[in-house]
Formats: structure tokens, sequence, C-alpha cells
């Protein structure tokens, strides 16, 4: 197993998908050796044909695209339906606009970050996309929700659940779950990214949950968020 987890030896390929040439290539230059940009495009019409030509891990998709249909980065990822199994799409825009979130995550997006994330954290989002997690910028918890389908229905939770967990456990959970980085919990609770990742450990034993995608939607069902 490489550094990335995937499972997979060497670098995480990935596409990297947006209309100017100038954020690619600033996106290039923030990537370091775990990242490998293998094709790009600038259009629905180049992204559709350059994923199914390469199927990477990772696609890093701009919401808003000129070319198709009109539809953008989710119409890219809706065309390339066939392929999901293969490629992840992690969405990566300016935009932090609920409808454009719920757009790109209703049409199969894994992620959905914005373009002021540091070089560091979205190698780190594209290796956590690749390893299966699902990835969300903090403040775009609550479109993630709707997306999800469980903000206008409340799912029962009972004191067994929380009480599993340590009163430490619980605030590592809620950040988690609302999608930030070890890097930004531990900034955030003052500890050290060892200290979270055990606590992540715990959690997901405790919860018998297997991922940060599942706790993500098991916080959200129960309005932990």
């Amino acid at each position: 197993m490489n550094e990335s987890g995937t499972g997979q030896p060497g670098p995480v390929d990935i596409v990297l998908v947006d209309d100017h040439l100038m954020f690619r290539t600033g996106v290039r230059a923030s990537l370091d050796d775990r990242v490998r940009v293998v094709g790009e495009a600038a259009s629905v019409d180049e992204a559709i044909a350059v994923v199914r030509r390469f199927r990477p891990p990772v696609v890093l998709l701009d919401v808003h695209l000129p070319g198709g249909d009109g539809g953008g980065g989710a119409e890219v990822i809706r065309a390339c339906a066939d392929v999901l199994c293969d490629s992840k799409f992690l969405a990566l825009s300016v935009s932090d606009a609920a409808e454009d979130v719920v757009a790109v995550i209703r049409a199969g997006a894994r992620g959905y970050v914005t373009k002021a994330i540091s070089g560091p954290d979205l190698v780190d989002a594209v290796l956590r996309v690749a390893g299966g997690d699902a990835v969300f910028s903090p403040r775009l918890a609550g479109f993630v929700l709707d997306a999800f389908g469980v903000v206008g229905g409340d799912v029962a939770i009972t004191d067994d659940e929380l009480d599993r967990l340590s009163a430490r456990e619980r605030e590592v959970m809620r950040l988690i779950a609302r999608g930030y980085t070890y890097r930004e919990v531990a900034s955030e609770l003052f500890i050290s990214i060892k200290t979270v990742e055990t606590h992540v450990s715990a959690v997901l034993r405790k919860l018998q949950l297997s991922s940060r995608h599942e706790l993500t939607r098991w916080a959200a069902a129960r309005r932990l968020l």
C-alpha cells in the first residue's frame, strides 16, 4: 500500500478539468508527487472524452464549464456514469452556492471543495476521495445534508449511541462529519494529527461504521452537525 492509502502503487492519477489554463497550471504547481495529472480538459465535451480515455481514480472537476448542453460539471459526471466504478469526481470550484454543490453531488460527485483550498489540503482531498471517502469544505456541510436527502426527516437517535463516545470523540466526530481534514480538526481542537487519527478510528469502531463518508451520513441523519 502506498502513502495515499488507496492500495495502489505509485501516485494517484487524476484528470484536471477547468476552462482556465492559468488555474490548471496553478493546480499542477500545488500538487506533490503523490498525485499525477494524466490529462486535462477545458470544456464539457473535452472532459467527457479525456475521462473516458484515462479512467483516472480521481477527476478534479470545475462546476461551471462551457460546451455540452449547458450542464457544466454535473453534465460531465452524468455522461461518464458508466465509468464511475473507475473514476471518482471531486468538484473544485470558486462557487460555494447551494445549487452548485447539490447539483454535482446528486450527479455523483464524491466531494466538493472551493478554490480557496491550499495545495496540501487539495492533495489530501484527492487521496481521501481516491480511498473511498467523501470530502467537503467545512462550510458546505449544510448543502451536503440536502444532497443526502435527510434534511426533511428525522432519524431517531438513542442515548446509547452517543454514550459510546467520549466527549472528545464527539467533538472530533462532528468536525470530521462536516468535512474537516485531520489537519483542520487538530488545529480547531489544539491536538495533534495523530491524536485525531486515533479518535476517528475509535469513533468508527464504536459506531460500527467503515468510512468518513458513512460517518457524515450517520451524523447528518441524526442532525448532529
